[in-house]
């Protein structure tokens, strides 16, 4: 057997001791050094495993001039040291329970079954953090601003678990700065998933499906937030981001080379690749500066892409161009193609 696919400590044992345990049931008695020799530890180390195990009543030492050991039937032995772990974890259990209506006693209207109120500068990073780390499958998040600075900071740099799908909305007209770009950068790096909408109506991060934070004033995030917990709520905000990200525009924002002055050049049928690019973020409302950072080229070569497409499709306007665009179908191949990626398992 394979010690690490047996958790011993919920049985109270040490690992070492379990491994001794797995090799003394094999045999009919052994001594100290034979265990020392299957278990690959010291004498001296297989010694104190032997008397924990007499402890607990699941060996007995056979006495003489080299004493020995033998196992203890392991079905009564085991199943009455699991008896007692079971006991230990009901007191536990009623420990907590005692603790949590004595908590509410004092915290009042903070702190509920359905919902916190974090008022505190400290509370809203901190919890925050808990609640990205404790998620297992899935994180879904719409930002906008204002964004909160400082403490909150530091809590945007904490990263989902391996594993948890993420998936973002942010509104247009704040994914203009570094910190913004890179936050989403960091989250699409981690296998998560972006989309850009005009507007957004509340910051909102949901965790597991079963706790949602937002902030108490939608134009003053600094001064607190909300997490839920009401079953009922929480199911009502997850239907808010589904609604919110199937009107959104997917962006990627995979680091690509600078592309060759040939490549960059619009081709004739203009469905260049960094030019529907462009266009696409340009058409759901993001600055040229913004694009030229998540691209990773020059405000220059943005708008030469931009001109270049108005040139072909005969548009004046950045609105027209868009439009134009649209209707030609140089947006579509490439939003539906990322949508098609979205669109496949990921947990």
């Amino acid at each position: 057997m394979d010690e690490s696919d047996i958790p011993w400590s919920a049985t109270g044992l040490d690992p070492l001791a379990g491994r001794v345990l797995e090799h003394l049931v094999a045999v009919r008695s052994a001594d100290r050094d034979e265990m020392a020799s299957a278990a690959g530890v010291s004498p001296a180390e297989a010694e104190r495993a032997l008397r924990n195990l007499a402890d607990s009543a699941l060996a007995t030492r056979i006495g003489g001039a080299a004493p020995r050991w033998a196992a203890a039937p392991p079905r009564p032995s085991l199943g009455a040291l699991l008896a007692r772990r079971r006991a230990e974890l009901a007191r536990v259990e009623d420990l907590v329970e005692r603790l949590s209506e004595a908590h509410e006693a004092v915290s009042g209207p903070r702190a509920t079954d359905l919902v916190e109120v974090l008022k505190s500068e400290e509370e809203v990073p901190a919890r925050y953090r808990q609640l990205l780390t404790g998620s297992t499958f899935e994180v879904l998040h719409l930002a906008k601003p204002p964004y909160v600075t400082g403490g909150s900071a530091s809590a945007e740099a904490v990263g989902v678990t391996p594993g948890v799908r993420m998936r973002s909305v942010y509104e247009t007209d704040g994914f203009t700065d570094a910190v913004s770009v890179r936050t989403a950068r960091r989250g699409t790096g981690q296998g998560g998933q972006l989309r850009l909408t005009s507007q957004i109506p509340v910051k909102l991060v949901i965790f597991d499906r079963a706790a949602a934070l937002l902030p108490i004033w939608a134009d003053r995030p600094s001064s607190g937030s909300l997490v839920v917990h009401s079953p009922a709520l929480v199911t009502a905000l997850v239907a808010l981001f589904e609604s919110v990200w199937e009107r959104a525009e997917p962006v990627s924002l995979t680091r690509r080379h600078e592309l060759s002055d040939a490549d960059r050049a619009l081709s004739a049928s203009g469905r260049d690749l960094r030019t529907r690019e462009i266009l696409r973020m340009m058409a759901v409302g993001m600055k040229d500066e913004t694009i030229a950072r998540i691209l990773h080229i020059s405000r220059r070569t943005v708008q030469q892409h931009i001109s270049d497409a108005g040139a072909v499709l005969g548009a004046r306007t950045r609105f027209q161009i868009a439009v134009l665009a649209a209707k030609q179908g140089w947006l579509n191949d490439q939003a539906d193609s990322v949508r098609q990626r979205e669109s496949l398992p990921s947990r």
